[in-house]
């Protein structure tokens, strides 16, 4: 029941319309992880030395 709940939700919030949307959204989101973590460990890198 809580997947169920969780997936609509998504569905709602996510603001795309489409499976094709969902798709985007979720590669872009990985990608934009990627660069934040990337920030992040070069910010503790100058942090640290």
């Amino acid at each position: 029941m809580k997947t169920i709940l969780l997936v609509l939700m998504l569905f709602i919030f996510s603001g795309c319309a489409t499976w094709g949307g969902i798709k985007q959204d979720a590669k872009d989101g990985a990608h934009w992880t990627k660069e934040k973590v990337n920030q992040g460990a070069d910010w503790v890198k100058e942090k640290t030395e």
